[in-house]
């Protein structure tokens, strides 16, 4: 299916289109061998590989995080940042008060207003076990202790098991974010997630999701991730379970400050009656224009990929997305909710992901959508030798500096059964073949949970990326790779 271009849509595209400066058609990214990250005195490396947060507000300015495995092997939150071109020595972020003696900090969100203005989320573990919640701000190149976040007054005191997933900032101290947490309705806690802003450099309390009607008892709220294109207008998108056990996907906005209800997912034709619907990843452009996508399944059974437009603040109906020719009967579509979405304006967006084909192997895919239509999807073309994308492969980051114009980073399986990672390069609306990353000196693979996290490109030829590598048989560290 494509997506219908209503009247209404043609005209925003003519008001909303951005010119491409001359030359950035043609304009190519060329990436450099990756560095190895610097950790804190005494690190022994990345628990998991997990170094899933990167912003870049402007040119060679970008700040990233993690976690990291400190002397005792506690795990202790990471932060890196890059100022004029040049990254500084790492950080450790300095957890709560109330955090154990082992405080798991791990930074799972980060947004950048401006160069060395930046906020994460995440979470850690309190004295008492409980998992909570922490948010924490740089102001000016200073970065706070972190600070757990005020949950809903309806959190379980007790058992807690709550994150921040995904935060934005849209100005300096103006900043939105999404997580999780349990809830403690008797006898059993429900899974919930909040809501939290931040005004004028303050946050406030986290407010509950209030689910659309028809919600079941539990509804399993699971919020994504967020968008925030001016302080106070944010859009943020999931799931959530109907009163028959139906699994929806749901949106939520933000609109001079006020978080309105959640609403239900308006799935494609063809979706099935119990449709698992799960919305993955938004981009939104202005205010009342974004896009988000997701999975559903539809009538025959088969995991699909699905996207949906807000236009002028009023959400539309999702469409099926078309796998490449090829693509198995059941392609298993699968996002993987880092940033693998971009859109540089209303209706001309990239994104990627991993779906199975024919021999049931695991492959990267891209998806355009330009001028408000949906192309089918292309394979993502690996490099020579190698065997699949796998099941850990694909593609996760995707930044587009122009409609047409993006890069992107990805994971496939060599010729040796190894995961490597892979940096893509589209140009004038098609996607190249990509380069395998060169990884630090003794270095074989990304490993499993390893390859390209993060990626954003500010220009036709400044690019940032981050990822982790394999430096032992169990041990992971940090890279990073930028165009030059």
């Amino acid at each position: 299916m494509e997506l219908p271009r209503t009247a209404l849509l043609v005209a925003s595209l003519a008001t909303l289109a951005v010119a491409v400066p001359a030359g950035a058609v043609n304009a190519e990214p060329t990436w450099q061998a990756a560095r190895i990250v610097t950790l804190p005195s005494g690190a022994s490396g990345l628990p998991q590989g997990y170094l899933p947060a990167l912003s870049c507000p402007s040119i060679g300015n970008c700040a990233a995080g993690g976690a990291y495995a400190d002397s005792s092997g506690n795990t202790q939150g990471l932060l890196l940042e890059k100022v004029a071109g040049v990254w500084r020595t790492p950080r450790r972020l300095v957890a709560p008060r109330d955090a154990a003696a082992n405080p798991a900090v791990t930074i799972s969100a980060l947004s950048c207003a401006r160069a060395r203005n930046c906020a994460v989320g995440g979470s850690y573990q309190q004295k008492g076990g409980n998992s909570q919640s922490l948010l924490a701000n740089e102001v000016q190149g200073s970065w706070s202790a972190a600070r757990a976040v005020v949950l809903p007054a309806n959190a379980m005191a007790t058992g807690q098991n709550s994150a921040v997933r995904s935060l934005s900032c849209a100005s300096i101290g103006n900043c939105s974010a999404v997580g999780a947490y349990l809830t403690n309705t008797s006898p059993v806690g429900h899974a919930d997630s909040y809501v939290v802003s931040e005004v004028r450099g303050r946050w406030g309390r986290a407010s509950e999701v209030v689910p659309p009607a028809g919600a079941n008892v539990n509804p399993f709220i699971s919020i994504n991730q967020l968008d925030c294109t001016s302080a106070g207008n944010c859009s943020a998108v999931g799931s959530y379970i109907d009163v028959n056990g139906v699994t929806h996907g749901l949106t939520v906005d933000q609109v001079g400050g006020e978080w309105a209800r959640a609403r239900p997912l308006a799935l494609p034709g063809d979706a099935n009656a119990f449709p698992g619907a799960i919305l993955i990843e938004i981009s939104c452009v202005s205010n009342a224009n974004c896009t988000a996508i997701g999975d559903y399944t539809n009538a025959n059974g088969a995991i699909e990929g699905l996207a949906v437009t807000k236009l002028r603040g009023q959400w539309g109906r999702a469409v099926s997305m078309r796998m490449p020719a090829g693509a198995a009967s059941n392609p298993h579509v699968f996002f993987y909710g880092f940033g693998g979405l971009s859109c540089p304006s209303l209706g001309n967006c990239s994104a990627g992901g991993q779906y199975r084909d024919s021999a049931q192997l695991y492959q990267g895919f891209f998806v355009n959508e330009v001028a408000g239509q949906w192309s089918t999807a292309t394979e993502l073309a690996l490099t020579s030798g190698a065997q699949a994308a796998g099941k850990n492969g694909g593609v996760v980051a995707v930044s587009c500096r122009s409609s047409g114009n993006c890069s992107a980073g990805a994971a496939f399986i060599d010729d040796a059964g190894n995961y490597q990672a892979l940096v893509v390069n589209e140009r004038a609306g098609t996607w190249l073949a990509g380069t395998q990353v060169r990884l630090p000196p003794g270095a074989t693979t990304v490993g499993v949970d390893g390859g390209v996290y993060g990626l954003v490109c500010n220009t036709a030829t400044s690019c940032t990326a981050t990822g982790s590598y394999l430096s032992s048989t169990t041990t992971y560290q940090g890279f990073t790779i930028a165009t030059g």
